[in-house]
């Protein structure tokens, strides 16, 4: 099977031959019919880094064309694609069903069995992006949808790593969709696996002119004796063609304060609470105030559809603050949640036909597929970026759309719906970068449940998961878990406590710490004992936070897990990131509060086994050095208390 990526798409993409995906149109296969379409194709170059092959298959008799928009990346055996199909023709046409973006078979040169590596997604768990390892053996069979309509919602997130155990190569399978995907890996009773994956549901005639595209697929190959390699392969990728960029470099998740434990989310925040919170973390380097849920009109949770700011809070907007933080070196985080619209808000009342609905239900869904909604929300939160002065537009999403879409759906243009609200996504997002360079959107989604291949393209996670918030051992196995897929997400900080911290941080992070303590009394609590000192613990506070800021720029190199994943509270877990254009990198180990353990041996990975790499613990400021060689076969870390953390930075040295 290790084939590269252009040989593959070469091959698969010829008149006579079927395509890699496949449809059913008026009942019958795609696979035979578009033999005896018109065929053609066309190259041209992107960029220097990128080359695209369109190929376009028509129906002599119908005039529906498929075109297919293949991507190939210099520096990278991938391929991409995206399916538009279009009705050239007068009338409407034929019914276009079970449309498979990506349906092909991959077969192993060896005997053996294939292993399918994946994570499940974000639903507000410990487990959170648990690592699952499918071994697929004949006649097994895994499928997968996300629940409600978002695109890591508890099932999967959409990424896949198919090993060839024994031939020294995979492929990792991406799937850009934030929608109701559909995939499955489905073993023959030889030596193929069959991958497809598609919309959960389509069922639809084109209207004259009328055109719609599927879920982009990215086929990544690997060669290697470790699944690791294809797992950080797609790290490399997505940092260099899919993170967004500053400045032609992959954007710096933002280094944040919150003050919503001490304001009910933002329902009690004002202009004065706000700007004195931030004023609180500027000796610590924070670079931006994260102003969450309710400084709205009519508050959480009730107040979405009301996008205005509060006057009783903010009575000269938000920009006020903005202003305020811009002299402190700070920009402005603010949450928005433009999708859900609740009855007797202001969108509901004043655009009623602009609102998708369900029988009982208080909550709305702005149907962003309809053009005209599209327009006034990009020109509405547009105008309020540049006006109220935001730095990074927090867009969060905590309904299922799925049942609103389908809803409205006829009988023969099942899928349409949704088609039209995931483009409009896109578009939305497009314009808002478009027209604010420079600008970061945070996807929340009810932390971390619509992350795919088009929405990391776009976008960043600030909040991965929802899980019972700044508890350090679940956060820990999350940060395991999505480090296998994604080069960097975030998450939040409660106490300036070492262990608690160091289980948050990564390319950013999100202070919850209370400034103010005794004088309010802390939120947050820990899953086991902590002596909190008062008042509140600047010095160490500014101790973490010079730690933070020294070592951020690891968590976009390489990840190994250097422990067996575990949500257990009686375990050691470790993990290490490489850089190795830096010749550098960390290592974070983490004793749970329930482990007897002082002592483990971890092998480290990804270095170079002849040279030398000066090793400093952190923590007991003791310098070592060792071969590259003698840290792969394992470095004894000492944690005498439980729970603990070590913090392990090392270098090449001549």
């Amino acid at each position: 099977m290790c084939n590269d990526a252009e040989t593959w798409l070469v091959n698969r993409f010829a008149e006579g031959i079927p395509p890699p995906f496949s449809f059913q149109y008026a009942g019958k296969s795609s696979k035979p019919l578009l033999k005896d379409w018109c065929f053609s194709h066309r190259t041209s170059r992107l960029d220097d880094a990128r080359t695209e092959r369109l190929f376009t298959y028509t129906d002599p008799e119908s005039l529906l064309q498929v075109r297919c928009e293949c991507v190939l990346f210099k520096g990278f055996s991938a391929a991409e694609w995206v399916l538009r199909l279009r009705n050239s023709a007068e009338a409407d046409t034929k019914i276009i069903a079970d449309i498979q973006s990506l349906d092909a078979s991959f077969t192993r040169n060896l005997e053996g069995d294939f292993v399918l590596h994946r994570s499940l997604g974000s639903n507000a768990r410990r487990e959170d992006f648990a690592p699952i390892h499918d071994v697929v053996k004949p006649h097994f069979q895994v499928k997968l949808v996300p629940v409600g309509g978002r695109s890591s919602n508890t099932t999967a997130l959409p990424f896949f790593n198919i090993e060839f155990p024994g031939e020294g190569c995979g492929l990792v399978v991406g799937i850009g969709w934030s929608g109701q995907w559909a995939a499955s890996f489905a073993r023959d009773e030889g030596s193929s696996i069959r991958v497809k994956i598609g919309l959960e549901l389509t069922h639809l005639k084109l209207h004259p002119g009328e055109e719609i595209r599927t879920p982009r697929i990215l086929l990544l190959f690997w060669r290697g004796d470790d699944y690791l390699v294809g797992q950080n392969l797609l790290r490399r990728f997505i940092l260099v063609h899919h993170m967004p960029k500053r400045d032609g470099k992959p954007v710096t998740l933002p280094f944040a304060c919150s003050a919503s434990a001490l304001y009910d989310e933002a329902n009690k925040a004002t202009e004065q609470n706000q700007v004195d919170f931030a004023s609180r973390f500027q000796r610590y380097g924070v670079e931006y105030l994260w102003i969450d849920a309710g400084w709205f009109e009519g508050g959480w949770p009730n107040g979405v559809g009301n996008w205005f700011v509060r006057k009783d809070g903010f009575p000269r907007g938000l920009r006020a603050v903005s202003d305020a933080l811009k002299k402190m070196g700070m920009g402005l985080i603010v949450w928005f949640e433009p999708e859900r619209v609740h009855q007797g808000t202001w969108l509901d009342r004043e655009h009623p036909e602009w609102v998708l609905r369900l029988p009982g239900n208080p909550n709305g869904l702005l149907n962003l597929g309809d053009e005209e909604v599209r327009r006034w929300l990009t020109q509405h939160i547009a105008g309020m970026i540049n006006s109220e002065g935001v730095s990074v537009y927090r867009q969060d999403f905590n309904m299922d759309p799925l049942p609103y879409w389908r809803a409205v759906d006829d009988v023969e243009r099942q899928g349409i719906t949704e088609i039209r609200y995931v483009e409009g996504l896109y578009a939305f997002w497009d314009e808002l970068l478009k027209r604010h360079p420079g600008l970061i959107i945070d996807n929340c989604a009810s932390g971390g449940r619509r992350i795919d291949l088009e929405t990391v393209t776009r976008s960043v996670a600030l909040w991965r998961t929802d899980y019972q918030y700044f508890e350090p051992n679940g956060y820990q196995s999350h940060t395991y878990g999505i480090s296998l897929w994604l080069p960097s997400t975030s998450t939040g900080s409660g106490y300036p406590e070492e262990y608690s911290f160091r289980s948050s941080i990564n390319n950013g992070v999100a202070l919850g710490w209370n400034p103010y303590q005794p004088d309010v009394s802390s939120l947050w609590s820990l899953p086991f004992p902590v002596e909190r000192e008062k008042p509140f613990p600047v010095e160490q506070a500014r101790h973490l936070a010079e730690e933070f800021k020294s070592i951020r720029h690891f968590f976009l190199g390489d990840f190994y897990p250097l422990t067996q994943y575990s949500v257990a509270d009686d375990v050691w877990i470790a993990y290490q990131f490489h850089r190795e254009d830096l010749k550098q990198g960390i290592v974070l180990a983490f004793r749970r509060h329930k482990s007897l353990i002082p002592t483990t041996c971890l092998k480290l990975k990804g270095l170079q086994p002849a040279v030398n790499y000066d090793v400093y613990f952190k923590d007991s400021d003791v310098r070592r050095v060792f071969t590259g060689k003698g840290l792969t076969k394992g470095l004894e870390v000492v944690i005498e208390g439980a729970p603990g953390s070590s913090l392990i930075i090392y270098r090449q040295v001549q």
